[in-house]
């Protein structure tokens, strides 16, 4: 793996367990971390009371490449939807209802990072 590759595999880890944290602190449930499948990978599944929240962190260092918010696309959120169907069945789960969330994650070179929790996606 090259420098850059580790550096934006340790960046990626870094922007989940800060959304994990601030989920976990507006009380919603962890369920499971990076749920991978043949079609794809949810960053973050969880419950918020009978509702399954299939959430995608992104983080970045800069604004330079554009927003978190910008990365996710329609095609983005179809993915996650039929992820998040796949992994209910998977798990035997009948959830009243799935939603996406995203949580953009933006770590300045000082200070705490900047979290910005966008729910219901679709």
């Amino acid at each position: 793996m090259t420098t850059t590759a580790q550096a934006r595999q340790a960046l990626g880890a870094y922007g989940e367990q800060v959304a994990c944290r601030h989920l976990e602190e507006a009380g919603l449930v962890l369920v499971e971390r990076n749920w991978r499948c043949g079609e794809g990978e949810i960053d973050l599944v969880l419950r918020e009371g009978a509702t399954l929240v299939i959430c995608e962190v992104k983080t970045r260092t800069s604004l330079s490449a554009g927003t978190p918010h910008e990365a996710i696309t329609d095609a983005k959120l179809d993915r996650l939807k039929r992820l998040g169907e796949r992994w209910a069945r998977e798990h035997e789960v009948e959830p009243d209802g799935i939603r996406i969330d995203l949580v953009a994650v933006l770590r300045p070179r000082r200070g705490p990072a900047i979290v910005d929790h966008v729910r219901g996606l679709f």
